[in-house]
């Protein structure tokens, strides 16, 4: 049996692995048991540790039991006491029974705990605590108003449907304000007036476990997200559509659903309209498929797992027919309300409840030394961030203006590169950051440069966007400073810019992540003669080289999130 000894692995790190808990979990090679198991263990004991730290030390359990760590009696102590199915282990299996031999101190401690905190009953602190609303000695934190976002596949069902099967049982409003201030076992719903098939749910609402996410029927995805491809407007007589930076592939299958419904609405889909989705990254490619299979969008979506979009020759006769493209490269994820969803687990003192004998007073020194080795394995509160929200997100490790400098450089060149395609007619690109030198900097210096200027790209103007975002009133901004003011254009002109750039800001009344999109089209008319792919950079590597990027994996277990 191995849950919670990986589980704890997962948690003391030993091999300074780097990443979020469901990228150390994936990361795991020697892993047996199901991720899912792992990251719900963890996380549903941490939710409890408060509770648990002050059982566990009350009850002298590690005084007795000394092969087992904290963690570990932790995590035992909660399937104990709180699982419907207790300990995951064999009767004689020696975990179980070191728990097991103290079941009936650790459960009378437990409800004394209980009665303490003011609950009557074991639901009601469940409730409680999934409410997040007792009592704890950690620092409280700010959470944003950010409401859980669902995506209806309509590859595989419909909004209707989903309606009458998933959300029978739940009632609509008409504010996102109800939303946003329910509890997490209210059943209200409430459909987003800007993105087609997009419900909100309770901020704290439960359906990972549901059979829709399981299969795939709908998808956990925040509103601002499924604004590039929506924004796009891929249309069957726009051909092929890639996706420069698809894992871990939300967008990629709403881009494909996007299509699914536009095709079979308007022409058969034997006209094969593909979405074909690059991942340079071979691990994340693995999660991308996967994501895309559960979707049913394999179809539709072509993935180039380990091959890198910059490294592709847009003159290439496979491009031949791609007319739109969608960029959502890495970012400093600024904007992502993930960062502040971390899970804090309180561990129990270690020497709770051990007396000090004779000889233990004849050894001081050793004591300490004992003592200090423990302290420095473990922490009395280990903090991790759940998952990475967006993946194509680079971790906070350098100054601040360098790392932006070094990403805006990265983005527009990728940005132009998608502006070499030949056929290319629309392209979006989108960040979930809030630093104007990755939004519309990149923007106005991508609308300057050589290719843009060439092949006659111009910004897709807020009169020109379809309606759900048309109406958006959230749009961008200018700053003087980071950006000179010889750009060779108007006042009137980079108005017009600017009212073509959408943000979203975080923890704010709309209940969205912080996010930047916006769209170029063509304009063949305006277009520069004699230009040439290689005006802009030298030409491109061959499409099978690729080099390795520092992008965190990320995974969701069972069907999608962001």
């Amino acid at each position: 049996m191995s849950l919670y000894y990986e589980a704890a692995t997962v948690l003391t790190n030993p091999d300074k692995a780097g990443g979020s808990l469901k990228s150390r979990i994936y990361k795991k090679e020697d892993r047996k048991s199901s991720p899912a198991q792992v990251f719900a263990l963890v996380t549903e004991a941490s939710k409890w540790s408060l509770v648990l730290k002050e059982v566990i030390e009350k009850s002298g359990l590690l005084a007795e039991e000394r092969k087992l760590t904290p963690i570990l009696a932790l995590l035992l102590t909660h399937d104990l006491l709180v699982s419907k199915n207790g300990i995951a282990a064999p009767t004689n299996h020696v975990l179980k029974l070191s728990i097991n031999r103290h079941k009936a101190r650790l459960t009378a401690e437990f409800t004394k705990a209980r009665i303490r905190a003011g609950f009557s009953t074991l639901e009601a602190l469940k409730n409680a605590i999934n409410d997040e609303k007792l009592e704890s000695q950690d620092t409280s934190r700010k959470i944003p108003l950010y409401p859980r976002w669902v995506r209806v596949n309509t590859i595989k069902t419909t909004l209707a449907n989903q309606l009458l099967t998933t959300f029978a049982e739940y009632e609509e409003v008409r504010d996102l304000g109800q939303i946003l201030s329910a509890s997490s076992r209210s059943k209200v719903y409430f459909i987003d007036p800007n993105i087609p098939n997009l419900i909100a749910l309770p901020p704290k609402a439960d359906l990972g476990r549901s059979s829709a996410y399981a299969q795939g029927d709908i998808i956990f995805q925040d509103k601002a997200s499924c604004f590039p491809a929506y924004l796009l407007d891929v249309k069957p007589v726009d051909g092929d559509v890639i996706d420069g930076c698809a894992a871990p592939g939300n967008k990629t299958t709403h881009l494909a659903a996007i299509i699914s419904e536009k095709t079979s609405q308007t022409h058969p889909r034997s006209l094969s309209q593909n979405v074909i989705a690059f991942e340079k990254d071979k691990i994340r490619a693995v999660i991308l498929e996967k994501m895309v299979n559960l979707a049913s969008a394999e179809h539709i979506v072509s993935i180039k797992g380990g091959y890198d979009f910059l490294a592709t020759n847009p003159d290439s006769p496979q491009f031949a027919n791609v007319g739109a493209i969608l960029l959502d490269p890495s970012c400093s994820g600024s904007g992502i309300v993930g960062r502040d969803d971390v899970i804090r687990m309180h561990l129990p003192d270690p020497q709770s409840g051990r007396s000090v004998g004779p000889k233990a007073s004849k050894s001081r020194k050793r004591k300490r030394d004992q003592k200090k080795d423990h302290d420095s394995q473990l922490s009395p509160t280990i903090k991790l961030e759940l998952d990475e929200s967006i993946a194509e997100e680079t971790p906070v490790n350098e100054d601040l203006n360098e790392r932006l400098e070094a990403l805006s450089t990265f983005q527009l060149r990728i940005l132009t590169h998608a502006m070499c395609f030949p056929k290319a007619q629309k392209i979006s690109y989108s960040t979930c950051s809030v630093h104007f030198e990755e939004n519309e900097n990149v923007v106005f210096r991508a609308l300057g440069s050589t290719a843009a200027t060439a092949r006659g790209w111009k910004i897709l103007k807020r009169e020109h966007q379809i309606d759900g975002l048309m109406s958006w009133k959230k749009r961008g901004f200018w700053d003087n400073g980071k950006l000179g003011n010889d750009l060779g254009t108007s006042l009137e002109e980079r108005q017009d810019v600017l009212n073509g750039c959408i943000r979203c800001e975080k923890g704010t009344e709309d209940g969205t992540m912080g996010f930047f999109v916006a769209a170029f089209v063509r304009d063949d008319a305006s277009a520069q003669n004699g230009f040439k792919t290689n005006d802009v950079r030298p030409m491109p590597a061959p499409l099978d080289s690729y080099e390795e990027h520092d992008y965190e994996d990320d995974e969701e277990w069972d069907g999608f999130s962001d």
